[in-house]
């Protein structure tokens, strides 16, 4: 097929890859521009231009796709199919229809569960045991699009966000190629999505990780899981922040939030106890946490501060 790619972060990458292996004819890629990170805020491709421009394919940034120009030279290009993942724009009714496929969309969860922004970290954050991914018929809503295919797959007890994130990754590029032959070979039939049972993965924000140690263990394991590696779930320890990057969950009984083992370092919840193995002091470096030990020592019986 002769196909026009939408996407932005490492997520999609995989699926431009697995297109072009295919034998598909990407003709143009469209991404939004570059952006100033890092403390000297320099410039920065997102990785979907980078893989875009070893690969030789043209490269559009327009700052919004609402301009008519855009959709003129996007219709122009007689794209068989727009294939789209992890874009992060709305695209426009004109965009929508501009090629003989409409545009397909890569999402990685389970539709209709998890429709928006953040839905590998929810899915984590929140417990679940399975996920997967789908590929959609885009329309002017929020993911609400028809299902062509979907996939799933189990999540482990300890995995974490950004390690699902790449094996769906992974996986969404198979589902696309999928998707498209059976497009092209109308062997899938769209299915209307169920919006009573659809929920909300909003984006997250530093907010979101602050722990709150009257939470049973499991669900303070899960949000330690659930936002690595960005934004990273915090605590105060003694009126200093801790970021906490691996946890266990363990038995143990205290005072929610005290220390009631430094080897290793156990902490009570509302019910249970996580072994913290691994934190980042603020201004230091995410390391062991009997590493964290020697400069800091802890005893057991303080308790973390209620924020």
């Amino acid at each position: 097929m002769n196909l026009i790619f939408m996407g932005t972060p490492e997520f999609a990458v995989p699926a431009l890859d697995a297109l072009c292996g295919a034998g598909h004819r990407v003709t143009a890629v469209f991404t939004p521009p570059d952006k100033p990170k890092g403390r000297k805020l320099k410039l920065t491709p997102p990785p979907v231009k980078e893989r875009a421009m070893e690969l030789s394919i043209p490269v559009y940034q327009p700052q919004t796709l609402k301009n008519p120009s855009v959709a003129e030279m996007i219709i122009g290009e007689k794209a068989d199919c727009i294939v789209v993942a992890a874009y992060g724009k709305l695209i426009p009714p004109a965009i929508l229809t501009a090629a003989k496929y409409g545009c397909v969309n890569i999402h990685s969860s389970l539709l209709p569960k998890y429709r928006g922004a953040a839905p590998i970290n929810w899915a984590v954050i929140n417990g679940e045991e399975e996920t997967g991914v789908s590929t959609m018929l885009l329309n002017e809503g929020l993911d609400t699009g028809d299902i062509l295919l979907s996939a799933k797959t189990l999540i482990d007890k300890n995995e974490t966000a950004g390690e699902l994130h790449d094996r769906l990754a992974q996986m969404g590029a198979q589902l696309i190629l999928a998707t498209l032959d059976g497009l092209e070979n109308n062997t899938i039939t769209p299915i209307k999505q169920d919006d009573s049972l659809s929920c909300y993965a909003p984006m997250l924000d530093k907010s979101v990780g602050i722990i709150d140690w009257n939470d049973p263990a499991k669900s303070i394991h899960d949000k330690v899981r659930g936002l690595q590696p960005w934004p990273v779930a915090t605590a105060y320890l003694g009126g200093e922040r801790i970021r906490i990057h691996k946890t266990f969950v363990c038995d143990g009984a205290g005072k929610p939030g005290e220390v009631i083992s430094v080897n290793p370092f156990t902490v009570a919840c509302g019910s249970g106890a996580i072994i913290i193995e691994e934190l980042q002091a603020d201004g230091g470096k995410r390391m062991k946490s009997s590493d964290y030990f020697r400069g800091h020592p802890v005893e057991t019986g303080i308790v973390f501060d209620n924020i």
